[in-house]
C-alpha cells in the first residue's frame, strides 16, 4: 500500500513525462476528485494509506489524461458562471472567457423592457452552458436551446435537469426549425478557420468536437448566417449577441451594422482580448 502523497506525486510525474502543460494542477484536481479530499483534509491524511479501489481509480484518470484526453472528459464536470455542468466529448467544455458573453447580455436584459417575460434564444447552443447561466439570473424568462447536434442537445437536456434550469431544446440547422419571436439571441458559433484546427492543442484538436469548432474557411460562416437572419425572430429594439475569436471583432461588428443593427460593440475579455460582438435591433419607427 502507498500513501496519498506517494500516488499523488506518481500522478504528476506520470502528467509531467506526457507533456501536459497543467500536470501540477490536473494531478491535484483528480486526486480531488477521486478522495473528495479539500486541500486542507489532503495535508492532514497525506501520509495515510490510500485506498486501494482509490488508487486505482486515481491512476487509470492519470493515464487517461496523460494521452491528453481533456480533463473534464474525465470527470465530466465543468464549472461555468458559478453551475456544475456535465460535459463529454460531443460538446464543447465551457470556458471561462465565455462568461463575459453572459455578462454582456445581462448588462443589455437590464436596460430593455420585455414585457412579462424575456424569450431568449442561444444559438448553437452545446452543453447548454450559456443558456442555463443567462436563466439562472433571469428567472422569470423562458429560454430555448438550438443546435444541429442531437448528441449535444442531450447534455444541454441532462444540465438542464441537474441544474433544476427549465428550458427548451431544440434540434434545428440554425434558424430552419425555429419560430416565433425573443427579446435575445445569443451565439457562441464554432468560429475557428477550418485550416487552423489540425494546429490546434491535442486536447481541443482530437477530443472537441469538430463540428462545434470549425467556422469554415474563413471563420466567419455563422456569423453571415445568424446576423442576415435573426431579424427575423427579434422583436424591435432585441438584441443580438455573439462570442468571438480573438480577430473577429471588426468584421462581425461590420456584418451587424451592414444588417441594420445599431449601438454595436466589441467588448474585450480579462486579458484584453476581443471576445464580445452585440448590437440591437432597430425599434419600429411610428408614424403620424
Amino acid at each position: 500500500m502507498r500513501t496519498h502523497r506517494e500516488i499523488h506525486l506518481e500522478g504528476r510525474m506520470t502528467l509531467e513525462e506526457a507533456g501536459i502543460a497543467d500536470s501540477r494542477s490536473d494531478a491535484w484536481l483528480l486526486m480531488e476528485y477521486v478522495t473528495g479530499m479539500t486541500r486542507a483534509s489532503y495535508f492532514l491524511r497525506e501520509t495515510e494509506e490510500m485506498p486501494k479501489d482509490q488508487a486505482a481509480v486515481y491512476r487509470e484518470m492519470i493515464q487517461r489524461r496523460a494521452q491528453h484526453i481533456p480533463l473534464q472528459h474525465i470527470t465530466h464536470e465543468a464549472w461555468f458562471y458559478g453551475l456544475k455542468f456535465y460535459v463529454d466529448r460531443h460538446v464543447l467544455i465551457p470556458r471561462q472567457d465565455t462568461e463575459v458573453l453572459v455578462e454582456e447580455v445581462l448588462l443589455e436584459a437590464g436596460k430593455m423592457q420585455a414585457g412579462s417575460r424575456f424569450r431568449i434564444l442561444d444559438m448553437c447552443t452545446g452543453s447548454g452552458c450559456i443558456l442555463l447561466a443567462l436563466l439562472s439570473v433571469m428567472k422569470e424568462a423562458e429560454g430555448t436551446g438550438v443546435d444541429l447536434s442531437a448528441e449535444a442537445l442531450a447534455v444541454a437536456g441532462r444540465n438542464s435537469r441537474e441544474l433544476g434550469i427549465p428550458a427548451v431544446w431544440k434540434r434545428s440547422d440554425l434558424f430552419s426549425d425555429i419560430s416565433g419571436m425573443y427579446d435575445i439571441i445569443v451565439s457562441n458559433p464554432p468560429y475557428i478557420e477550418s485550416h487552423v484546427i489540425d494546429s490546434l492543442m491535442e486536447e481541443v484538436r482530437d477530443h472537441e468536437p469538430r463540428m462545434a469548432l470549425d467556422g469554415t474557411e474563413d471563420g466567419l460562416y455563422f456569423y453571415r448566417r445568424i446576423s442576415r437572419e435573426a431579424g427575423e425572430y427579434l422583436r424591435p429594439g432585441g438584441v443580438l449577441a455573439f462570442e468571438i475569436g480573438y480577430d473577429q471583432g471588426g468584421p462581425v461588428r461590420l456584418m451587424l451594422e451592414n444588417a441594420g443593427y445599431e449601438e454595436t460593440r466589441v467588448v474585450k475579455d480579462l486579458a484584453g482580448l476581443d471576445r464580445v460582438v452585440l448590437g440591437r435591433k432597430k425599434q419600429e419607427e411610428h408614424h403620424v
